[in-house]
């Protein structure tokens, strides 16, 4: 089979943005926001400018650092045999993290999130095969945001037994989230040997490294967890009004978080999250869907596998604010661009519009494109047997292949079978059942998986364990 591939970038272009970058972190420096990390920056061969906290990297540092860090590993659910795989050629796909509003299913209006809108998103997420790793998918408006990701936390993991994820606040919250998962593993040592969360840092464009996330990736690499690094650097916004120079910075953005990880722990696995975007020169808004998020896409996928790592990459998306012909569009190209480049992960399913908004929908609507992806991204065999020359002779002019036992062996492996929210009806049978949209069979679907899907139940015991982490979150945090 051969493999089908796309690439944006040159080897030598490759190594153009990579000198470019290092060139940025040795002349321009990254500023830090944190004492503790320049101190460590500065121990570890970084000239450090502690009045102005510009850190300036040389480039065997740079270098070192990725060489030391960690390229593959394995993301464990509650049930061990649940799993996302980084760097091992997986396509891994993640439910929103938490967005704040969300879109009724029954009234199609945006509102604000509830704890109920979690609890169905995780229910979802459990039960549909292309996500991979459940996230909360809604920020409830009733839980107190000082604490909100721990009880976000406890949710995930008592509603679904695949990985999880949520937005994680600060390094406070931090450690109750990483007790959580303690618990669940069977203690620290379990935890570090079966790693059931990552970090996510997201540096500040430009050439920044926030207070907060420096502290949460404190807490997670040291206690065994790997770390994802993705700012979101947007072309002639927070980064330079050219795709390759916006490659360039977020490329160094991203290297200058791997030093820090690996200064705090050395080893650690790294995702690299190449995730630029563009900031649209009539709105001032974040693109989330532009032709140029997938060319770049392309371009920081093959950076990444230039340094080894796994990448992340936001693919998938769109700046519709409805399931019509742009979301589609947006969505597919893009996500086809990413997987045929080789990318690890995809985004973050469920989302309408440029972080507008959550909604069940557009997460059903994710898992569907996804699996249509992964079959274009399989390609297909060119062999004796599946020429079947010996079939077309055998069946001859005008003959029918319906009823060969050739046809009958190859045609669920050769065929993409889609789900019942796509339609392939003649246009008689789709009009006598009304004339149904995509959109209207997502709905349906929706409520059909909540309906019938009930997650493996958590040990009682252990349930009431993960509460009384989240109750101690709730006094001490609030």
């Amino acid at each position: 089979m051969a493999n089908i591939h796309v690439s944006a970038l040159t080897e030598q272009e490759i190594n153009d943005i990579h000198e470019a970058s290092l060139a940025i972190l040795r002349d321009t420096g990254v500023l830090v926001h944190h004492e503790e990390m320049l101190k460590l920056l500065g121990q570890a061969g970084a000239t450090v400018d502690a009045t102005n906290k510009i850190v300036r990297l040389p480039e065997r540092l740079v270098l070192d650092s990725v060489a030391q860090a960690g390229k593959q590993y394995t993301l464990y659910g509650r049930d061990p045999a649940r799993v996302a795989r980084y760097g091992q050629g997986d396509f891994l796909l993640l439910s929103s993290p938490g967005q704040y509003a969300w879109i009724d299913i029954e009234t199609g209006q945006r509102r604000p999130a509830t704890t109920q809108d979690v609890r169905d998103a995780i229910r979802l997420g459990d039960a549909l095969d292309n996500i991979t790793i459940v996230g909360a998918m809604a920020q409830p408006e009733e839980v107190s945001e000082r604490y909100r990701d721990v009880f976000l936390t406890g949710e995930l993991v008592k509603g679904t037994t695949k990985p999880t994820r949520c937005w994680v606040r600060n390094g406070a919250t931090a450690r109750y989230i990483l007790e959580i998962y303690r618990t669940v593993a069977g203690g620290e040592e379990a935890l570090r040997a079966r790693p059931m969360v990552e970090a996510f840092i997201e540096p500040i464009s430009p050439l920044q490294l926030p207070r907060d996330g420096l502290d949460i990736v404190k807490e997670f690499a040291q206690a065994g967890q790997p770390v994802s690094i993705g700012p979101m650097a947007m072309v002639s916004g927070t980064g330079p009004g050219t795709l390759a120079g916006t490659l360039a910075q977020e490329n160094a953005e991203i290297l200058a978080a791997v030093v820090i990880t690996q200064a705090l722990a050395p080893g650690t696995p790294i995702t690299y999250g190449g995730i630029p975007h563009i900031m649209d020169p009539r709105t001032g808004i974040c693109s989330f869907g532009s032709p140029e998020q997938g060319l770049m896409a392309v371009a920081m996928v093959q950076m990444g596998r230039f340094y080894g790592f796994p990448v992340y990459i936001n693919v998938g998306l769109t700046d519709a604010k409805t399931l019509d012909a742009q979301a589609g569009g947006e969505k597919a190209a893009t996500m086809v661009l990413g997987a045929l480049a080789g990318a690890d992960t995809f985004g973050h399913a469920g989302i309408c519009g440029t972080d507008h908004a959550a909604s069940l929908e557009w997460l059903l609507a994710d898992h569907e494109t996804m699996a249509y992806v992964k079959r274009v991204a399989r390609g297909f065999d060119v062999t004796p047997e599946t020429l079947a020359t010996e079939v077309v002779q055998s069946v001859g002019p005008a003959g029918s292949f319906m009823a060969e036992e050739h046809t009958v062996r190859h045609f669920r492996d050769e065929l993409w079978l889609p789900g019942a929210a796509w339609t392939r009806q003649n246009w008689d049978a789709w009009a006598d059942e009304g004339r149904r949209t995509m959109g209207d069979r997502l709905r349906d679907e929706v409520s059909r998986h909540l309906t019938e899907h009930t997650p493996d139940p958590i040990d009682e015991k252990l349930a009431t364990e993960i509460d009384g982490i989240v109750e101690v979150a709730r006094h001490q945090l609030s």
